[in-house]
């Protein structure tokens, strides 16, 4: 099996290495192997339970199941880092990169901002995922390290219990003194975003907008501007296909009440890192 791209479900019938019985059946070398379980496209299923396996030299056990999701280019991917902002010792705040997933699949999880801070960060610690940034887009993420910190600040995004600011790029002169609401339904679903424009470039037709979500459907702001006639920069997806900047997105300020310690925090993107016309 020499595809760049396949899946392959072994049955174990005998006790053995993992990675000696996926040498056999897949044809792929040891060391290919051993990086592609480090990256996380290797499962087993042990009884009930199914979860990644990255150890080379795990045992497996008659009855047991061994999942590989090879793909070369999702395994190539090698996003830049993400930058560090604050630790607040159950969770941290990061800047995602573009070109950085905020989950991981089943064909890897290597290039997800959680994987790359628990490989990297000294000491080591896990890291679980709260909330999600499109992969094309950059700004500000929370990361929780402990199980309970996740939960409760998981249900901070999901009963929109904190204040979100983004600033947007757009195509065209959008200007207005007052908040532009826009809700029309994204996939039979509410969706609310309230647009403030911040400055118009009348040199490149573009104008600079702070965005707020009171929803969060899938590609809200892009779908919704685009929609509006007004397409993010860079959004080859929702907009011009032909344009080569990167998509003008970034998520921008967090203020909540932190579920922890009761204190208000606010959070704001280094203007290094933020759209500018």
């Amino acid at each position: 099996m020499t595809e760049s791209v396949f899946e392959l479900h072994l049955e174990v019938d005998t006790n053995s290495k993992a990675l000696e019985l996926l040498a056999i059946h897949t044809a792929k070398s040891k060391q290919v192997l051993k990086q592609a379980m480090k990256k996380g496209c290797v499962w087993l299923t042990h009884g009930k339970h199914t979860k990644r396996l990255r150890r080379a030299d795990k045992h497996v056990q008659a009855g047991d199941q061994l999942h590989i999701y090879f793909d070369e280019k999702i395994l190539e991917i090698d996003p830049a880092p993400p930058i560090h902002i604050a630790d607040e010792k159950d969770y941290s705040l990061w800047v995602k990169p573009r070109g950085m997933f905020s989950q991981g699949s089943r064909w890897g999880d290597h290039c997800t901002i959680n994987r790359w801070v628990e490989i990297n960060s000294t000491p080591q610690r896990p890291s679980f995922i709260v909330h999600r940034l499109d992969r094309a887009a950059t700004g500000l993420m929370l990361l929780a390290h402990t199980k309970a910190a996740a939960a409760k600040l998981s249900a901070l995004f999901a009963q929109r219990e904190l204040d979100k600011h983004y600033r947007v790029i757009v195509e065209g002169e959008l200007i207005s003194s007052q908040p532009i609401v826009i809700d029309s339904a994204i996939d039979d679903k509410a969706a609310k975003t309230i647009i403030n424009p911040v400055s118009y470039c009348s040199a490149s037709n573009k104008t600079l907008l702070d965005v707020k979500i009171e929803t969060g459907r899938k590609h809200q702001i892009r779908r919704q501007l685009s929609e509006a006639g007004f397409p993010v920069v860079g959004d080859s997806l929702y907009g011009r296909s032909d344009n080569d900047k990167d998509l003008q997105l970034a998520a921008y300020s967090l203020r909540f009440i932190c579920p922890l310690s009761g204190d208000e925090k606010y959070y704001q993107l280094p203007e290094v890192h933020c759209p500018s016309l």
